[in-house]
């Protein structure tokens, strides 16, 4: 199969139904778009959002060697641009600041858990005896 995870090719939808859409990505291969990959916000039908002959872009997220079926996304895609638009009209605003949701800045890794693994192994049991009784 030539085609690989994470890549974002290009198909024709050719069937829609309640639980998803089919793509043919070209003469001899075809995936699914599962109703929950169509797009970041929730649609009671696929037909509201894709129509059979319509030519979309897809992320391949999985392909299964043995049956060889492919699930795609049409959602990673979208978002992708999304994010790549934000990302240019936010270039024009002055001091823009990435924000992170995690403690990268902290510089912490694996270390310090194994540093207080015996203080949260201690503090766990405490929880766990207090629950106990």
């Amino acid at each position: 199969m030539a085609y690989h995870i994470g890549e974002i090719v290009q198909g024709t939808v050719t069937g829609i139904q309640p639980y998803g859409a089919f793509v043919q990505l070209d003469d001899h291969t075809q995936g699914l778009i599962h109703i929950s990959e169509c797009r970041s916000a929730f649609i009671r039908h696929v037909g509201d959002e894709l129509h059979v002959g319509q030519v979309i872009d897809v992320m391949i997220l999985d392909i299964d060697q043995y049956n060889e079926k492919i699930s795609l996304s049409r959602r990673s895609v979208l978002d992708a641009n999304q994010k790549v638009r934000t990302d240019r009209e936010n270039q024009r605003v002055d001091n823009w600041h990435h924000h992170y949701w995690t403690n990268q800045h902290l510089n912490i890794g694996f270390e310090t858990i194994a540093d207080n693994r015996d203080d949260m192994i201690a503090e766990a049991l405490q929880r766990l005896n207090a629950h106990v009784h």
